[in-house]
């Protein structure tokens, strides 16, 4: 049977939180945050809502979501694995971290488990140089990472 995936709607909270929102111009990129801090990322029938309501083109809502990092379109696993791959972190190994999370988790960078319990991706820096190669789970931070920890690690993120 073809399951029909429900798209998300907007919580009257949050439409009212964009209609104070949209009488400041400039406002657009804290109603995503927000947005995204709901659903863990901003669906495409919620960017259209959010787009309606605050009386602009879709492409601006658009524009400012895929120029900007943070924001994702995709839903994320349960777990967000991201690997820093700034020049501290590069240097010591990132890119084994990487490929080693790849062969465990059965995906590639930008990817969700099947099971939806865990993403990977790949960001510039985090912060962290002196603790390089760093990966962060659910905002905890890893730190000098080696290739056979990371087994370990995801299991512990399994059983939460």
């Amino acid at each position: 049977m073809n399951k029909v995936k429900e798209e998300p709607t907007l919580t009257e909270e949050l439409k009212q939180f964009i209609m104070e929102a949209k009488e400041s111009p400039g406002n657009l990129i804290t109603v995503l945050h927000k947005v995204q801090k709901q659903y863990r990322y901003i669906p495409r029938s919620i960017a259209f809502e959010v787009a309606d309501i605050m009386e602009i083109p879709v492409a601006k809502v658009y524009g400012v979501i895929t120029f900007y990092h943070a924001f994702k379109l995709e839903k994320p696993g349960k777990h967000n694995i991201t690997i820093c791959m700034g020049t501290a972190c590069y240097l010591k190994g990132a890119e084994d971290i990487v490929s080693e999370l790849e062969k465990l988790l059965g995906i590639g960078v930008n990817e969700v488990t099947d099971d939806g319990e865990f993403s990977l991706e790949l960001v510039r820096c985090v912060g962290c140089c002196g603790l390089s190669p760093v990966m962060v789970i659910d905002g905890e931070v890893h730190g000098k990472l080696k290739n056979k920890e990371l087994p370990g690690i995801l299991a512990k993120y399994k059983e939460k």
